[in-house]
């Protein structure tokens, strides 16, 4: 009953910069923890950006100073701010959210369906 849309993803060159979005939506009762991963052809799927429900960050060293994970409450929704952009960025990126659907319930790891981002001349 929960479903994460992401956006935000294209191309652009080096050293620019994008952002993405992803929005939680469905029977949600809060959220907890969301992240960013990253997968590049033939590499494993790798933690880009993490943010407790408390606002606490945590970055892969390859991202850090050029990348700001945020989020909005009120939307549920996870944002990844992407600057200085590398070729070696070049991945599809997921988001994932842990997710409470009710009072009751215990919280669910919920992905989203990726999207393409690709920095390249």
């Amino acid at each position: 009953q929960v479903q994460l849309v992401v956006s935000g993803g294209g191309l652009v060159q080096p050293g620019g910069s994008l952002r993405l979005s992803c929005a939680a939506s469905g029977t949600i009762f809060s959220i907890g923890a969301m992240a960013w991963y990253r997968q590049a052809p033939g590499k494993e799927r790798d933690l880009v950006a993490a943010i407790t429900a408390g606002g606490t960050t945590n970055y892969a060293d390859s991202v850090k100073d050029r990348f700001t994970i945020s989020r909005d409450n009120a939307k549920n929704t996870v944002y990844l701010q992407m600057n200085s952009l590398k070729p070696e960025d070049t991945a599809v990126y997921y988001c994932t959210s842990d997710i409470y659907s009710s009072f009751f319930t215990s919280a669910r790891s919920y992905w989203g369906q990726g999207t393409q981002v690709t920095v390249s001349s």
